[in-house]
């Protein structure tokens, strides 16, 4: 974030996509996508790609990390060598590992975790393309990961990113704007309360500017929650018929 574009970002109202500053990019979930983890998904916004995968609930290892009240919940957050223009280097990064912090921690409150007293949840994401805002598309997908591992939840988690370009408050940010912006403010929610679990920014709103973002974010989050529930809708109907065949 920072520097200035070469090109203007915003042209009478549009975006350089053409679309308008509430618009998400295209979007589509896919559960069940592999076969021998618990729970998995594949979430695509625009061209960022995120698939996730879950595994558990299962034996404590290390063992001194179970917790006799609860389940211990380790999150992996990866990006593809191949998934930036800039070859990635492999292995675990500084940022990997925050990054997989923050993930975790705007999940917990959705899941039960008093329910898997002394297991571990693993939930393993990668990121194979990257397109701007992966930590949110890996929320989408670690979420819907856990609810087709069974996992149980208060709500599922839904992420979106708002933020400020040229002076405009836009949702759901590509890689220029993301690069040239002013503001970068992710969040995820539990949908049905509205619940925040995830709030960061990057950058300067005023008051009334971040208003406008939490509330377009709120609004996008609602239509993501919705694609996610249709995505496990389907792999439970589609489970359902093969049952009967």
């Amino acid at each position: 974030m920072g520097g200035k574009s070469d090109k203007p970002l915003i042209v009478k109202g549009k975006r350089l996509d053409g679309r308008t500053a509430e618009e998400i990019r295209p979007i589509s979930f896919k559960a069940g996508v592999i076969k021998n983890a618990d729970g998995s998904c594949e979430f695509t916004c625009g061209e960022t790609k995120a698939i996730a995968a879950v595994y558990g609930p299962k034996k404590v290892l290390p063992k001194h990390l179970e917790d006799s009240t609860r389940a211990y919940l380790k999150v992996h957050y990866n990006m593809a060598a191949f998934s930036t223009s800039d070859r990635c280097r492999p292995g675990p990064s500084r940022r990997s590992k925050e990054i997989s912090k923050v993930i975790k921690d705007a999940l917990i409150p959705a899941i039960l975790m008093e329910k898997y007293p002394q297991t571990a949840i693993h939930v393993f994401i990668e990121i194979v393309n990257a397109n701007a805002g992966t930590r949110t598309a890996a929320i989408n997908a670690a979420a819907v990961a856990l609810v087709d591992a069974g996992i149980e939840m208060r709500d599922i988690v839904t992420s979106v990113a708002a933020g400020k370009v040229e002076n405009q408050v836009i949702v759901d940010l590509f890689q220029d704007e993301d690069n040239f912006g002013q503001a970068d403010l992710p969040i995820a929610i539990m949908p049905r309360t509205e619940e925040i679990t995830l709030l960061q920014m990057d950058g300067d709103l005023s008051p009334t500017e971040l208003k406008t973002a939490l509330n377009m974010c709120i609004k996008a989050a609602k239509t993501i929650a919705k694609a996610q529930r249709d995505a496990i809708i389907t792999k439970y109907k589609k489970e359902q018929k093969d049952e009967k065949q």
